[in-house]
């Protein structure tokens, strides 16, 4: 669909860099060259993100390591990437070209200690991004660095922290979805100097197949992303959004407008989008980008207006109903409620759950 976005106004402002639009580059996703994330870019991105990169190079996982499985995506890469120093150069021909095209570089590191990851984000700031994301929640290298800084509030506010103080960069930190309370992660980075939260990453997973009795992929777990992280990737914006004033870059099963809609209804300021590349090309950026603008136009509304509605709880005009309840007409019982475990059937014969 060709539409212009017209009057509608569609940028955002993430950690105080403005986006021409809320689209964002996922991380892992075309990202592992300049060129890649510069197309990217002219396809109708707000913004993009790099791949994670780490201090040394990794090889990552042998294949089968991405399968669409239906619902969604699982994939254990393993965070292949060339190494901080090759990345360094990748992240400088790339921002050269981006700033150009108004469109904000992200670049993503990751590590296996606290002060891995400060000395990373020295490195990766010569490049001079426009935001530096902390990706400290993949789910697929926990048998070589074990649980991932994102599991708790402690060790993820010590990782923020420790970045914070040895740049200057706006921090975005990427959170892990399988935790039992993320707002009060997000919380605790936020507070440790993190300026925009981007949630979520892959939810933990795995496939079998039934024919061989093995694990689909070599690394055995993967990390579920696509329509099936969709839920999952709402409800944390959601909280997320009720206990942080930081913008929110909502990731996780962003496949039509609908769900772009969804995102920031549930309170996210930008969108990002990965899988969505795997099923419609990197067209997806300008038919999401024009549809939503479109949307926008048609309801007489606006990003701001509809941004964290979901949490304007709405009013209804009668209370609710209560569920059927035995002996009530809903349940099919009638008056007389329905007929007791046990009783003769139709024939006189004995029915499962009496007596034995």
């Amino acid at each position: 669909m060709a539409s212009a976005t017209g009057s509608v106004d569609l940028t955002v402002t993430v950690a105080g860099v403005r986006l021409a639009n809320p689209l964002v580059l996922a991380s892992g996703i075309l990202g592992t060259e300049a060129a890649q994330l510069v197309r990217v870019a002219r396809a109708g991105a707000g913004a993009v993100t790099a791949k994670s990169v780490s201090l040394e190079a990794r090889r990552g996982h042998v294949n089968p390591s991405c399968v669409d499985f239906g619902p969604g995506l699982i994939n254990a890469i393993g965070l292949a990437n060339p190494g901080a120093a090759a990345e360094v150069e990748l992240l400088r021909a790339a921002r050269q070209e981006l700033a150009q095209l108004g469109v904000p570089l992200i670049a993503s590191v990751f590590g296996s200690r606290t002060d891995e990851y400060a000395r990373l984000a020295e490195v990766v700031a010569t490049a001079e991004p426009d935001l530096l994301e902390l990706n400290i929640s993949c789910p697929n290298v926990l048998a070589e660095f074990g649980e991932p800084f994102a599991a708790n509030a402690s060790s993820a506010a010590q990782v923020t922290a420790a970045v914070r103080r040895a740049v200057d960069l706006p921090i975005v930190v990427k959170l892990a979805p399988n935790v039992p309370d993320i707002a009060r992660i997000a919380t605790a980075v936020v507070d440790a100097g993190a300026d925009a939260i981007c949630a979520v990453n892959t939810m933990p997973g795995l496939l079998i197949d039934v024919e061989s009795g093995c694990p689909i992929l070599a690394n055995v777990d993967g990390g579920i992303s696509g329509p099936a992280l969709g839920p999952i990737a709402l409800h944390a914006v959601y909280h997320i959004s009720q206990a942080v004033s930081v913008p929110i870059i909502g990731t996780g099963g962003a496949i039509s407008v609908r769900d772009v809609l969804a995102m920031i209804m549930a309170g996210a300021t930008a969108v990002g989008v990965g899988s969505a590349v795997y099923y419609h090309g990197i067209e997806v950026f300008a038919k999401l980008r024009d549809e939503l603008a479109d949307w926008l136009r048609d309801h007489g509304t606006s990003l701001a207006d509809i941004r964290g509605m979901a949490h304007r709880r709405p009013q209804w005009p009668e209370p609710a109903s209560l569920p059927p309840f035995p002996g009530s007409p809903e349940s099919g019982g009638g008056e007389d409620g329905p007929k007791p475990a046990g009783g003769p059937g139709p024939h006189g014969e004995p029915q499962p759950g009496g007596e034995r």
